[in-house]
């Protein structure tokens, strides 16, 4: 099952765009059903980590922290998830790896997967940032693969894909008040400071 997309930030510029999608943070708060996205190594467990509380994002947060915590290429991170489809709520147990990362061209690619009570999933997501034509702000293209199995796929694309473009306008027009709200209120000189620490 293939998902793709475009989306545009009148007012922010990709340098400030990549700063926030940079953050594990961020996107989980972004993320409809995503508990947390937090590095993970052999010995993570899904049944005993407890994020932190109350962990702050730009334009709040410290550049140091927000820029120590960034995706990092060939580090493995463990997301869970829980998003309802039709009558099944899953609770799924991700992990993924960050296979590129490039912060002169502002483009990321992960694969991962995950389980949850008979259903598993696996995909391939990717994005790239671009400068928009007005030369001001950001355009973004995404696009994700993933292959479902289970009660999940035995539900069909009907069900499956409505669900997952919820998820995915849900995200977008979350991060872009995020990215808003850091546009507005976090000078450049912040942005700058964690463009340099990335």
């Amino acid at each position: 099952m293939k998902f793709d997309g475009e989306f545009e930030l009148a007012e922010v510029p990709p340098e400030k765009a990549w700063i926030v999608l940079s953050d594990p943070v961020a996107i989980a708060k972004s993320l409809k059903g995503c508990r947390y996205i937090t590095p993970m190594d052999d010995d993570f467990s899904f049944d005993d980590y407890e994020p932190p509380d109350d962990q702050q994002t730009l334009p709040d947060a410290d550049p140091e922290v927000v820029a120590e915590r960034a995706f990092v290429e060939g580090q493995r991170y463990a997301a869970l998830m829980q998003v309802g489809v039709g009558s099944v709520k899953p609770r799924f147990e991700t992990t993924v790896t960050v296979e590129e990362r490039d912060d002169e061209d502002f483009r990321m690619i992960a694969t991962g997967g995950g389980d949850a009570s008979g259903s598993s999933f696996s995909m391939e997501s990717g994005m790239t940032i671009y400068p928009s034509d007005d030369g001001v702000g950001s355009r973004i293209e995404w696009w994700t693969e993933a292959d479902i199995s289970g009660r999940i796929a035995q539900m069909g694309q009907r069900v499956i894909k409505p669900v997952a473009n919820k998820i995915v306008n849900n995200f977008f027009g979350n991060i872009e008040q995020q990215m808003t709200d850091v546009d507005e209120q976090a000078s450049d000189s912040v942005t700058d400071r964690i463009r340099n620490l990335l």
